[in-house]
């Protein structure tokens, strides 16, 4: 298949506490609009959108998954395969900011360390803010993650979440290749060639008996959509 023909796909789970404002998060950046109207996830949800980043076109598959304890075992099924995650948590709830250590375990006892930012949602609200700026900062500061405060009412950096982390499993997954290229060059005169030499010394090929298996990387693409309509859909 060529190279044009494909594209990557990510799929990046969005999780946190109930009312956080996941769904409506998942819903502004795919579909453009807000809601105030809360309407609590069952299981998972799932939207997806196509996007242009540094000349690649790359398939963002968000899944939005329940943040009641109740769906635990349902959620976690659907962490598996992660190549991406986003940790949420409301200005206006601290137990949200308290459990987002919980939320990484959980991400992480399933598919290891992925691209990952904080965000710290309804920044709108400062009248009823409960988390102070130092703190939400040190936490991202002490798990090392990417920190945005955001507004989907607003809409305000909930592009820029799901862009970084587009950039960041990009920048991943071509450092990747790059080093299964190296292993490929650096061990072509080892481990890639195996002994082909006759019991009979005269039947010996031009290549001294020695046969080269060059291994390929796999660059973790799909077949690109041909829908016209590119954007958003609900699946």
């Amino acid at each position: 298949m060529l190279e044009e023909d494909m594209e990557v796909a990510i799929k990046v789970v969005v999780v946190g506490n109930g009312a956080v404002g996941k769904s409506s998060m998942i819903q502004r950046y795919c579909k453009g609009i807000f809601t105030k109207d809360y309407k609590k996830t069952i299981g998972v949800d799932f939207l997806e959108r196509q996007i242009v980043v540094n000349d690649e076109e790359v398939r963002l598959m968000l899944w939005d998954t329940a943040g009641q304890e109740e769906f635990d075992a349902i959620t976690k099924a659907y962490y598996r395969g992660a190549q991406a995650c986003v940790l949420v948590f409301s200005t206006t709830d601290r137990e949200s900011f308290q459990a987002i250590d919980s939320w990484r375990e959980k991400v992480e006892a399933e598919v290891g360390d992925i691209p990952t930012v904080l965000v710290q949602n309804k920044i709108d609200l400062l009248e009823e803010t409960v988390i102070k700026n130092e703190e939400a900062e040190a936490l991202a500061k002490r798990l090392k993650l990417r920190f945005y405060r955001a507004s989907v009412k607003e809409d305000l950096n909930v592009n820029e979440v799901f862009k970084y982390l587009a950039e960041k499993y990009l920048q991943r997954l071509k450092q990747q290749t790059a080093e299964e290229t190296e292993v490929v060059h650096t061990t072509s005169n080892k481990i890639g060639v195996f002994n082909t030499i006759s019991c009979n010394v005269n039947n010996q090929s031009s290549s001294n008996g020695r046969e080269v298996i060059t291994l390929r990387p796999n660059k973790q693409r799909t077949k690109r959509s041909k829908n016209p309509f590119g954007g958003c859909s609900l699946l």
